[in-house]
């Protein structure tokens, strides 16, 4: 194991960032740290790069305690949101800084700088100043300054929020070439759902300072841990009630869950994504209701439906399935029994 968090805390004053957090990352792993404002991601983000010490806890690389290590002598390295390029350096002199700060030979230097702009597609840039790049350039820029100092864990602070839709999941894949080709591994910080399930391995969402859960992008989009994995990833719908015997009773659904349901579950979570709207609506995982409201999303619609029972189910409705149902028009709604997962929170 490259890295390993071992009951992280830190306090800035009430405010509670990081609660006793646990985490390990391994070596070459492209790793995620998703979470709302204020959930101890980029605070964790911090104390890994050395700019942050922790309350208590231990920061362990390579099973050495770093935590009380300067930034500087940490064989990690750390993109900024911002880039924070020198506006009065060339290129190629922001891409060397790092070198020669650490004292490499010159013609060490001259080596790394054009590899590293090779590597992040910015051949012939190397006399231009950050004024002269684009919002993408700029950000392989910084990328390439990082990366020439072969760090074994590159820190990434929402290294995509500043680009546009198109050009961001463009870069997205680029980075994730890189972190391939480089062998060394990437913590990205991120709000950003997509981004994460896309580019990681591995995604921790975290919640108050604490890991909600972690593991790969599948896993904890398909099988939440608790309600508030089930409505950050995905926006699941999530429906309280009664587990007994393999079904799930649900008033505010008016519908019976049928399914590997353990007993004493409480609430169940229903990705959009996995239901129908059908013309027969008769039986267990099914329900009927009445359309709210309608958005066109592009590849589907968002159906709002509310149910007999009070609850609103968010339904996406696929362009191929022909025209979604009108506001105030009544459906039918159905899902297969795997659909549903149990909440154990």
């Amino acid at each position: 194991m490259l890295l390993r968090a071992e009951a992280l805390t830190r306090r800035f004053g009430a405010m509670l960032a990081l609660d006793a957090l646990d985490l390990e990352i391994a070596e070459g792993e492209f790793f995620a740290l998703l979470g709302g404002s204020g959930s101890g991601k980029s605070t964790l983000l911090r104390i890994i790069a050395g700019f942050e010490a922790p309350d208590s806890g231990r920061l362990l690389l390579d099973g050495h305690d770093i935590a009380a290590t300067p930034p500087w002598a940490r064989p990690v390295n750390m993109m900024f949101q911002s880039y924070a390029l020198f506006p009065h350096m060339s290129v190629a002199d922001n891409v060397a800084y790092g070198l020669r700060r650490a004292g490499v030979a010159r013609g060490d230097i001259a080596a790394r700088t054009a590899s590293a702009l090779a590597m992040v597609g910015l051949d012939g840039f190397e006399r231009r100043r950050p004024h002269q790049l684009s919002g993408g350039q700029k950000q392989r820029v910084a990328l390439a300054r990082s990366l020439v100092m072969r760090p074994r864990l590159l820190l990434l602070d929402e290294p995509l929020g500043a680009l546009d839709a198109g050009l961001r999941e463009r870069t997205g894949f680029e980075l994730r070439a890189l972190q391939r080709e480089t062998g060394a591994a990437f913590v990205m910080v991120t709000h950003d759902q997509e981004e994460a399930l896309a580019l990681a391995d591995r995604v921790a969402l975290l919640d108050g300072g604490r890991i909600a859960q972690v593991g790969a992008p599948r896993a904890i989009y398909e099988r939440p841990a608790s309600r508030f994995v089930a409505r950050f990833l995905g926006a699941a719908n999530v429906l309280e009630g009664q587990a007994a015997e393999g079904r799930f009773d649900s008033a505010e659904a008016a519908a019976t869950f049928a399914g590997a349901i353990p007993a004493g579950t409480v609430a169940v979570a229903l990705r959009p994504e996995r239901i129908r709207i059908t013309a027969d609506g008769a039986g267990p995982n099914t329900a009927q209701g009445v359309v709210e409201d309608v958005a066109f999303r592009g590849d589907d619609s968002l159906v709002l439906v509310r149910l007999s029972g009070g609850a609103t189910l968010r339904v996406a409705h696929a362009e191929e399935d022909g025209a979604p149902p009108e506001r105030g028009a009544s459906v039918c709604l159905a899902w297969d029994a795997d659909a549903v997962v149990a909440l154990a929170s």
